[in-house]
C-alpha cells in the first residue's frame, strides 16, 4: 500500500519579532531563552526547552548575518541570500535604527568619537540599557553622521535615501546629526528636564530657518562652498545677528518697544505687572543671545542661555504658558512698528525660530 505525501518547500527567511527585539536589546542567547520561557511560550506551543534553545540560537545566527546588511540598508533590499518580504525588510531596518530615549539624552550634542564611546559603560549602568545595545545605538548614530555629514541638500531626505528610515525616525536622526555637528550642550543639570523630543523639535526649526539650506542658496564666501546645507548653521546669518543689538543698546528703541508690547497686552496677561517690570531684562537676554552666536562656545551654550535668560526668570514669576505665548508673539510682532529699526527680515528669521523653541522649552 502506497501513501501519498504532499511536500511544500520554501526558502523565506522567518523573522520572530520578539526574538529580534531581545537580540536588539543586547541579551545573550541564554538570557533570551530565559525571558522567552518566562513569557509562557513553552506552554503556548508545547515545545521543549531544547527546541526553544535551538530556535533562539538559529534566530540569533540569522540576525548576526543580517547585521552587516543592516549597516547599509539598500544592500538588504538588493541581496538574494535571504528571501525576506519587503514589509519584513522595512521592519528589520526600522527597529535596528530605533533608539532609547534614555540613551540618546546621554550622548546628544556630544562628539560621536572614540572618547564618547569609552563612556558607554557608565551610560549602560546609569540607564539600565545593556552595553551591547548602547554600542549598537552609538554606532548607528556615528554611521548615519559619517554618511550624511558632507552631503548637500535636505538632511532628512539624505538619511531616508541612504538608510530607508520612516519620516519620523529620519527626522530624529537629522536632529542627532545636527546636534553632534554643532555640539550643542544638553547635559547641564538645568537642562535635564528637557526630553530628546524637545531638542529634536528645536533642531528641526533651526534646520528649517538658520542653516544654509534654509535660504536655498550657496554661501557667498568661496572658502565655505563645502559647507553642508542642512548640517551647518549659516555663518553670515549668525554674523548679521549682531545688528539686532540696537534693540537694547538704543534706549529710545528699547523704551518704544516696551511701550508697544505693554499697550497691546494690558489686561490680557495674568502676569502683566511682572512682565512690565522685567521687560528690559527679558529683551536684553533674548537679543544678547543673538548677538553672541558668532562664537562657537556661545552657539554650544544656546539652550543653557535660553533657559537662564528667559525660561527661569519667567518660571520664577509663575508665568503660565499661555502668557508666555502671548508675550513672545507680541514681542516679536511689535518690532515691525519700530520706525528706527532696519532689520525686520533678520529679526523674523531669528525670532520665528526662537519663539518656537522657547515655547517648547517652557514647561510651566
Amino acid at each position: 500500500m502506497t501513501s501519498e505525501l504532499d511536500i511544500f518547500v520554501g526558502n523565506t527567511t522567518l523573522i520572530d519579532e520578539d526574538v529580534y527585539r531581545l537580540w536588539l536589546d543586547g541579551y545573550s542567547v541564554n538570557d533570551a531563552v530565559a525571558l522567552r520561557v518566562r513569557s509562557g511560550i513553552l506552554e503556548q506551543t508545547g515545545a521543549t526547552a531544547g527546541v526553544l534553545q535551538s530556535d533562539t540560537m538559529d534566530h540569533y545566527r540569522t540576525f548576526h548575518m543580517l547585521e552587516r546588511l543592516l549597516h547599509a540598508p539598500p544592500k538588504l533590499l538588493h541581496q538574494l541570500i535571504f528571501q525576506i518580504p519587503p514589509s519584513r525588510q522595512a521592519l528589520l531596518i526600522e527597529r535596528y535604527y530605533t533608539f532609547d530615549e534614555a540613551f540618546v539624552r546621554e550622548v546628544l550634542g556630544k562628539k560621536l568619537s572614540k572618547g564618547t564611546k569609552k563612556d558607554l559603560d557608565d551610560i549602560s549602568t546609569k540607564t539600565g540599557i545593556t552595553l551591547k545595545s548602547c554600542r549598537r545605538q552609538f554606532d548607528n548614530f556615528k554611521r548615519v553622521f559619517k554618511v550624511v555629514e558632507e552631503m548637500r541638500g535636505s538632511l532628512v531626505d539624505n538619511i531616508q535615501q541612504h538608510f530607508l528610515l520612516s519620516d519620523r525616525l529620519a527626522r530624529d536622526y537629522a536632529a542627532i546629526v545636527f546636534f553632534a555637528n554643532n555640539r550643542f550642550e544638553t547635559g547641564k543639570k538645568k537642562l535635564q528636564y528637557l526630553s530628546f523630543g524637545d531638542f529634536a523639535f528645536c533642531a528641526e526649526l533651526m534646520i528649517q530657518n538658520w542653516t544654509l539650506g534654509a535660504v536655498g542658496e550657496a554661501p557667498t564666501d568661496p572658502d565655505s562652498q563645502m559647507d553642508d546645507m542642512d548640517v551647518d548653521l549659516d555663518k553670515e546669518f549668525l554674523q548679521d545677528l549682531k545688528e539686532l543689538k540696537v534693540l537694547v543698546a538704543d534706549k529710545d528703541l528699547l523704551d518704544l518697544h516696551k511701550s508697544l508690547v505693554c499697550t497691546a497686552l494690558r489686561g490680557k496677561l495674568s502676569v502683566f505687572s511682572e512682565m512690565e517690570t522685567n521687560f528690559k531684562n527679558l529683551s536684553r537676554g533674548l537679543v544678547n543671545v543673538a548677538a553672541k552666536l558668532t562664537h562657537n562656545k556661545d552657539v554650544r551654550d544656546l539652550f543653557v542661555d535660553l533657559v537662564e535668560k528667559f525660561v527661569e526668570p519667567c518660571r520664577s514669576d509663575h508665568w503660565p504658558l499661555s502668557d508666555v505665548r502671548l508675550f513672545l508673539n507680541q514681542y516679536s510682532l511689535s518690532v515691525h512698528s519700530l520706525d528706527g529699526f532696519r532689520h525686520q527680515v533678520l529679526w523674523d528669521r531669528y525670532m520665528g525660530t526662537l519663539r518656537g523653541c522657547l515655547l517648547r522649552l517652557y514647561h510651566d
